[in-house]
């Protein structure tokens, strides 16, 4: 008997959370957010970029070795996160617009500034629909900024109010596989 395989495309949801609210370690290691006033949203994004985490190598020139240099690793340099193409939601399946006010905040002068911890879960290929897929792999960032945002281009055919594309300067990314 052959079984039949859908081939989709991975697809991902976004989830920002309040990074004062998670204890290190705790809920971001298990792929589980908090509720309520803590949780920015969850967002649907057509693309996901910036997980890129670049190595300061630093070269020590050492004196009677001739034949090379001793590498030693330096600090960590966190590419921006940028999100394409979506809008965040909220527990209602109805349009967030708590990631402009967040940035309007940040705008306005408000201190401390809130940052976010984010969740971006990874689902794999399945063989038949389900409501629940499968999460496949997880990545974590760590206190995030807001670094830039742009709206869509306004088009009356269309009718889009997606963000076109939110950038989000952070201080941690990681990897968990499910």
């Amino acid at each position: 008997m052959e079984s039949t395989f859908l081939l989709n495309n991975f697809n991902f949801e976004v989830t920002l959370i309040k990074a004062a609210a998670i204890e290190s370690g705790s809920n971001l290691e298990n792929g589980q957010v908090a509720s309520g006033k803590d949780v920015l949203g969850d967002g649907g994004f057509q693309e996901c970029s910036g997980l890129e985490v670049q190595m300061d190598v630093q070269e020590i020139l050492e004196g009677g070795r001739n034949n090379g240099v001793i590498q030693q690793v330096g600090r960590a340099k966190y590419q921006n996160l940028v999100l394409k193409r979506g809008m965040f939601y909220n527990n209602s399946d109805k349009l967030s617009s708590d990631v402009w006010e967040w940035i309007e905040s940040v705008l306005s002068g408000v201190r401390p500034v809130v940052r976010y911890d984010g969740l971006i879960k990874v689902y794999g290929h399945r063989s038949k629909p389900s409501k629940d897929p499968k999460v496949i792999a997880t990545w974590i960032i760590e206190r995030a900024l807001p670094a830039k945002v742009s709206g869509p281009s306004l088009n009356a055919k269309s009718g889009d109010v997606a963000i076109e594309e939110l950038h989000l300067a952070h201080e941690g990314l990681r990897m968990k596989m499910s």
